[in-house]
């Protein structure tokens, strides 16, 4: 079963840093477009930074300069690193996924379960 599993979520001062890492796994043979998206109650889930296969790099205008999205395609994973937090930034953030597997041998998309960055004024 193919899955993408978050983790580094968590709380934070205003100011602050944290680094979000998303793992695929499953029978897994490629990976396109790598990215993260954000939502927060009431509002639709946003973009906010993606990594393509071919290395291309697209930030939302809100994180440009403060966030950074790096990946490990070794190791099938995604990372935001996250410096300069402001509340505003509080929310779920989901990593997104295409992915070519095994199974199908087709690209489909795929979601995480999200983890939740909160940061303190």
């Amino acid at each position: 079963q193919v899955r993408l599993v978050e983790s580094g979520g968590g709380s934070v001062q205003a100011g602050g840093s944290l680094r979000l890492s998303c793992a695929a796994s499953g029978s897994i043979v490629g990976i396109r477009t790598m990215a993260w998206y954000r939502q927060t109650p009431g509002k639709q889930r946003e973009l906010v930074a993606e990594s393509t296969s071919g290395g291309r790099t697209i930030y939302a205008d809100s994180v440009t300069g403060r966030f950074t999205i790096s990946r490990d395609n070794a190791k099938n994973t995604v990372y935001l690193q996250m410096n300069s937090l402001k509340p505003e930034d509080t929310a779920i953030y989901y990593c997104n996924a295409d992915l070519l597997t095994g199974a199908t041998m087709t690209f489909n998309n795929y979601w995480g379960q999200g983890t939740q960055v909160t940061v303190s004024s």
